[in-house]
């Protein structure tokens, strides 16, 4: 199992398509075997969930994320978590015990992209 963390360094960032670095976990038997971190290679509709698709991630792990990046993530039968925050490995080790589950905040709109992670008022219409 791949478990992606959309990060700045190796803590969670707010907003999934403006991360400065993906974090990927390999996982096996509920351990992580190996980390992996890799550059954004830039936000483009649609582009970031079919690339992290490609790298055999099955799990993707964000602060916040766009309704469309969800929906290409749904499609590639891909686990989408969002809401969470803090060190990535942290997340990825509670994801594997069953412990970290999604808030389903979804950023509606990128008029407020500022407020993606944090979710305070008019984030979501």
């Amino acid at each position: 199992m791949k478990i992606a963390a959309a990060c700045a360094g190796k803590q969670i960032f707010g907003h999934f398509g403006h991360c400065e670095n993906f974090m990927i976990y390999d996982a096996e038997n509920g351990v992580i075997t190996a980390e992996n971190s890799i550059p954004n290679p830039g936000h483009k509709p649609g582009f970031l969930p079919n690339f992290l698709a490609d790298q055999g991630v099955n799990v993707i792990i964000a602060g916040g994320m766009g309704g469309g990046a969800v929906e290409i993530f749904n499609e590639r039968n891909i686990e989408v978590i969002v809401g969470a925050q803090g060190d990535a490995k942290t997340a990825a080790q509670a994801y594997l015990r069953g412990e970290l589950k999604s808030t389903g905040s979804v950023c509606h709109d990128h008029a407020y992209e500022s407020e993606c992670g944090g979710h305070h008022g008019g984030a979501e219409k």
